[in-house]
């Protein structure tokens, strides 16, 4: 069975914590005591890097120094934590903590990227349903008209995902360039709704999350964000539920595997 790129087993990630050894943690699992997001672990099981594992009620992911970091991810790099991928972002930034992305950028695309931590702020984050805004600088390939920015803003039905883009504000900035504020995080969703409308994106920039903006950072380079930022951020998802974002499965003989996160 194919599993995400992002997944590890779930004695590797206890492991990975400090928590104990590999061979600890699959004893702690037989024994039943280990959970994922609130489900018994089963030996095998696998996690993403933002589920919540705890052993007898605690969070073995519990962390005093906790990180949340904005990076002005360049074009080329890999929104994964999967370390053999090359360009992966998490090589990229060469932190000290383990940390994993925020939602992604594809790599063709640049900008405001955020990593961290704290896979609880992560879930409340990506919970659908939330309508946090994402703000985009995309330049295309022909020159953009008033129907363009129209039919942009007013929903395009994506045949391919079976869903129409929510109703979402544009702005033309100049002839091939426009700003667009997106509270979906459909699969490149941008680059498919210019695709509908006979356009092709040149260069996407992503400027803004929620609170968060891209400022002045370089390409490339990325800062911890301030304390009015952070604080902004937990404001805006303080009424998001902690939804998980790899959901279980049942296999035939009544084990039970990881989802994939899609």
């Amino acid at each position: 069975m194919e599993h995400h790129p992002d997944s590890v087993r779930i004695n590797k990630a206890i492991s990975d914590s400090g928590y104990c050894s590999r061979r600890k943690a699959d004893s702690l699992i037989e024994e039943g005591i280990v959970t994922i997001n609130g489900t018994t672990a089963m030996l095998g099981d696998r996690v993403m890097p933002n589920d919540e594992v705890r052993v007898s009620g605690k969070l073995i992911t519990e962390n005093d120094n906790l990180v949340y970091i904005k990076l002005n991810k360049p074009v080329g790099i890999t929104c994964t934590t999967d370390r053999r991928v090359a360009g992966n972002v998490v090589d990229f930034i060469g932190h000290e903590e383990r940390i994993f992305h925020v939602g992604r950028l594809d790599k063709p695309s640049e900008g405001l990227l955020l990593m961290t931590n704290d896979g609880d702020i992560v879930n409340k984050i990506l919970r659908a349903g939330n309508d946090h805004e994402k703000e985009y600088i995309v330049k295309v390939d022909r020159p953009v008209t008033k129907d363009f920015i129209m039919r942009m803003g007013s929903g395009i039905y994506l045949e391919e995902l079976q869903t129409t883009t929510k109703q979402c504000e544009v702005e033309q900035l100049s002839r091939f360039v426009f700003r667009i504020v997106l509270v979906q995080g459909l699969n490149r969703q941008i680059r498919r709704m210019c695709e509908y409308l006979g356009y092709e994106v040149v260069a996407l920039k992503r400027i803004r999350i929620m609170n968060v903006s891209l400022g002045d950072l370089g390409e490339g380079e990325w800062r911890d964000l301030t304390p009015a930022e952070l604080k902004g951020l937990q404001d805006a998802v303080s009424d998001s539920k902690n939804t998980p974002q790899a959901q279980r499965a049942e296999r035939p003989s009544g084990r039970r595997k990881r989802g994939r996160n899609t």
